[in-house]
């Protein structure tokens, strides 16, 4: 298995994890108060369009050439970066 197998591999798996907490955020969004519910709801747009960003980066990793993809590497880490901050923070707002 290459670095970049690998690396795929490590990113569907954590988007698994990431999509299952996307889940539990919109479940306690539903049991909010309905001004509270609105405001996370926006938050899980803005963590859903960041989801939908990484997982466009990792097709371009899938995609790039064996010479191309570890540049292509530095837009799906900090993709990576922007959700999994995302995510922690609305865990702690929730």
């Amino acid at each position: 298995m290459s670095n970049r197998d690998q690396y795929v591999a490590k990113i569907k798996a954590q988007l698994d994890q990431w999509n299952a907490d996307i889940d539990r955020l919109e479940a306690k969004a539903k049991e909010a108060e309905a001004d509270v519910r609105i405001e996370h709801q926006k938050e899980i747009e803005v963590i859903k369009a960041q989801r939908d960003q990484l997982v466009s980066k990792l097709g371009e990793v899938e995609n790039a050439s064996e010479e191309a993809w570890e540049d292509i590497k530095t837009g799906a880490e900090s993709a990576w970066n922007s959700l999994d901050n995302a995510l922690k923070s609305a865990a702690d707002k929730f």
